[in-house]
């Protein structure tokens, strides 16, 4: 294939950054050419404190997602290194080597594990003669083509134009207005400088666009609130089985697929506990190592279901070789939004394929935590108990002493809370009621003090 495949490439990365957004009007779309399976080389690097078995993994992860992306991982390559190289990652003779693979193994791009500067990027295609990407752009990827809804699909084109704002470059003299030197000068501008102002002019309108939808949410949220019900969201790593979870809960009928990120839309559905009592259970974006700080940011308005949310319920897969690992990166993303501290149910899920059946030692260094198979079925019964168990916490049982003339109290307890007991009296009607703190504040003047529990 040698030169003419090579030039080929190269001309459509240098295209990819006026051609991917088209006039940048709002089509979100991929930075994978998905025409054809493209042949992937991928690129880890080892770094102090990291072992061998973490760089393993995480690129077996790189491999997953460039294969939901289109394209098909033919090579990976591994180096180890104090510190990266500040113009080529992972300095130029090494560059070199990878680019003699690629020309070996035919390979259109490479990729690599860990985020490249502009500059880095710029530098390695010129040795590599071919395109070179990072996981985030890998990503950014696969949630353009997963993106379905408008807020989705706005949320994905801010992130994918805020990742290539400084990655534009000049394509050439016969692309410019003016050459610059002594005699060409004057007015008019480069078509670099044209991107850069309709990409800035599209941030604008989409970071417009998204806090007005950011605004409608937290309406909605103080609207959920006011009717008194629960909250709680889905969060764990991408492919967990959060939204299998989601419908074996509430019957929500959300798309399912064995594969990364197959949904990014939140989705909201009643979910009717043991006890009676009704939670609004929220499906969220999965999770994952290195998640890109300008899709965490882009997604903040979706994210608001997490961080708003009275309980967590993080799903993990407990079949993946290191569901820790998993936690971990959760964790991580749920400090990121401000999340960290909302309470937490941690569910082992998979349970159907774990091959030894045997989830022990997890379930005793996480004693609270449930086992269950969304799948199946398996463990679900004890999992809503579990979650109606660690919401009751979240209010007060209190008896209240109505008089009969004040039916409008009564009703209010009926509307804002759960009724345990009520017994009609002599001087009107004891109840006995589960209040959550903004009702019982409401209802002090009513409240016995003595049997406050």
């Amino acid at each position: 294939m040698g030169d003419e495949k090579n030039g080929k490439v190269i001309k459509a990365t240098q295209e990819t950054h006026r051609g991917a957004f088209g006039e940048f009007g709002g089509e979100a779309s991929g930075l994978i050419d998905r025409a054809f399976r493209e042949q992937i080389l991928l690129v880890g690097v080892q770094f102090p404190g990291n072992s061998s078995e973490e760089v393993d993994q995480n690129l077996d992860e790189l491999a997953q997602l460039v294969d939901t992306a289109g394209a098909d991982p033919v090579l990976r390559v591994v180096q180890k290194r104090i510190s990266p190289d500040p113009a080529t990652f992972i300095g130029k003779g090494k560059a070199e080597e990878i680019r003699d693979y690629s020309l070996e193994y035919d390979a259109d791009t490479v990729i690599f594990d860990d985020e490249l500067s502009p500059a880095q990027q710029f530098n390695l295609e010129k040795i590599f003669k071919r395109t070179a990407l990072d996981r985030t752009a890998v990503i950014l990827d696969i949630f353009a083509q997963n993106a379905t809804t408008l807020e989705g699909k706005a949320q994905v084109e801010l992130a994918q134009l805020r990742y290539l704002l400084p990655r534009l470059r000049g394509r050439g003299d016969d692309m410019s207005q003016q050459a610059g030197g002594i005699g060409t000068r004057g007015p008019g501008e480069t078509q670099l400088e044209v991107d850069r102002r309709r990409i800035q002019r599209r941030l604008t309108k989409l970071e417009k666009d998204l806090a007005n939808l950011r605004q409608t949410r937290s309406n909605q949220r103080k609207s959920r609130r006011r009717s008194r019900f629960h909250t709680a969201a889905i969060v764990g790593y991408t492919n967990a089985g959060k939204s299998t979870l989601l419908n074996r809960l509430t019957g929500a009928n959300v798309l399912v697929e064995n594969r990364l990120f197959a949904t990014l839309d939140a989705t909201t559905r009643r979910l009717y506990l043991p006890g009676g009592e009704t939670v609004l259970l929220s499906d969220t974006v999965g999770f994952i190592q290195k998640l890109p700080t300008g899709l965490v940011e882009a997604f903040k308005s979706t994210l608001e279901e997490v961080k708003e949310a009275d309980l967590l319920v993080h799903v993990v897969d407990a079949s993946s070789h290191d569901p820790e690992m998993h936690m971990g990166a959760v964790h991580s993303v749920l400090s990121e939004i401000g999340a960290g501290d909302v309470p937490e149910l941690i569910v082992f899920n998979k349970t159907d394929q774990i091959e030894d059946g045997d989830l022990g030692p997890l379930l005793r260094r996480y004693e609270n935590a449930v086992a269950a198979s969304a799948y199946t079925g398996e463990g679900v019964t004890e999992l809503l108990e579990v979650m109606a168990g660690r919401l009751r916490r979240l209010t007060k049982v209190v008896e209240l002493n109505i008089p009969y003339s004040r039916g409008d109290v009564l009703a209010t307890v009926h509307r804002e809370g759960e009724v345990l007991i009520e017994v009609h009296e002599e001087t009107g009607t004891k109840v006995r009621a589960r209040l959550d703190e903004v009702a019982t504040n409401l209802l002090e003047e009513f409240i016995s003090l003595d049997t406050q529990v």
